[in-house]
């Protein structure tokens, strides 16, 4: 449904924030872009949209090419940008009309549609008649979202959609976008909030540099962080040794010595076992997986430091 080929973008002179960018989105797929500012998410969209036009390769909608049918386009896709752009004096009412009238709606489909989408997006009561400056930011956004849909779209792109927004209403949203993949529609999702991408996106991009730096399920990404991080605490004076016996990162203050292992569950008997052998007493053992935050620090390069990799010490015990 939505194909970027070779995508490439920059402004005037300068060098190109969108660099040789290639992925696609099926029908039915919420596909999630993260990146850093200034990564290229922005304008990817943009050009997806016929907002920018690109200056290397190609993107097409609906079997449409961006540059050559940008009217074909436009018809098929519904986009929400970082700002929610409804106008303040109008009501979602009249707003949803209008955009149904603008997208060859007659009046009665045009109302009919709009009741369809005040009602899905609990906007309804006196909200519909509300002026858009006095609704809560979680309704404006959502609003912005039922204006996107108005015409039925195949393609959806929402740019950072839940920027600003309280964790209700950001939940809210959630189940939008749920909804749209339940629909058939393909979502094109850029955040900057890991978790959001973590819960609703199919696939993950990450951009670093205008360029598509990793790819994959979220499983899949965070699999190759490489093992969970696995935390056995002991007493503060013991906490060197344990770290020499095991391999591992000792936080001699507190006691604390983690190390990566390829299996935490299978890992944990092993290195009890390891330090009863040694003499040193546990006080506790917890056990973390690799989360999207490790795998966008990892592979955009700023990756902290932490733990170090398994050893042979500790595949021996």
């Amino acid at each position: 449904m939505i194909e970027v080929a070779s995508l490439g973008k920059r402004y005037g002179g300068g060098p190109l924030v969108v660099d040789g960018l290639t992925f696609r989105v099926a029908p039915g797929e919420v596909y999630g872009l993260l990146g850093a500012n200034g990564s290229g998410k922005s304008t990817t969209v943009g050009v997806l949209a016929t907002l920018v036009a690109p200056t290397t390769g190609r993107a097409s909608v609906a079997g449409h090419d961006v540059v050559e049918a940008p009217g074909r386009v436009r018809a098929a896709i519904g986009v929400t940008l970082q700002e929610a752009g409804v106008d303040p004096g109008s009501t979602p009412r009249r707003l949803l009309r209008l955009h149904g009238r603008l997208l060859g709606l007659d009046a009665r489909a045009a109302r009919t549609r709009a009741a369809e989408l005040l009602e899905a997006f609990d906007l309804s009561d006196r909200r519909a008649d509300q002026r858009v400056k006095e609704l809560s930011g979680g309704n404006r956004r959502r609003l912005d979202l039922a204006v996107a849909l108005i015409g039925r779209p195949v393609a959806v792109f929402l740019d950072e959609p839940t920027t600003g927004l309280d964790p209700i209403s950001r939940a809210g949203l959630w189940e939008e976008v749920r909804r749209l993949r339940e629909e058939g529609v393909a979502v094109l999702l850029t955040t900057q909030y890991l978790e959001e991408a973590d819960q609703l996106a199919d696939r993950i991009g990450i951009l670093a540099g205008g360029r598509l730096a990793a790819e994959g399920t979220s499983a899949e990404l965070k699999r190759r962080v490489g093992g969970d991080t696995l935390t056995v605490t002991v007493a503060p004076s013991d906490a060197e040794r344990a770290a020499a016996v095991l391999g591992g990162h000792a936080d001699g203050a507190g006691g604390a010595v983690s190390l990566r292992v390829d299996d935490g569950s299978a890992a944990v008997p092993r290195v009890l076992e390891r330090l009863r052998g040694e003499g040193v007493e546990t006080e506790s053992v917890s056990l973390s997986r690799p989360t999207l935050d490790d795998v966008f620090l990892e592979v955009t390069d700023h990756r902290l430091a932490g733990p170090p990799a398994p050893t042979a010490v500790l595949e021996a015990a």
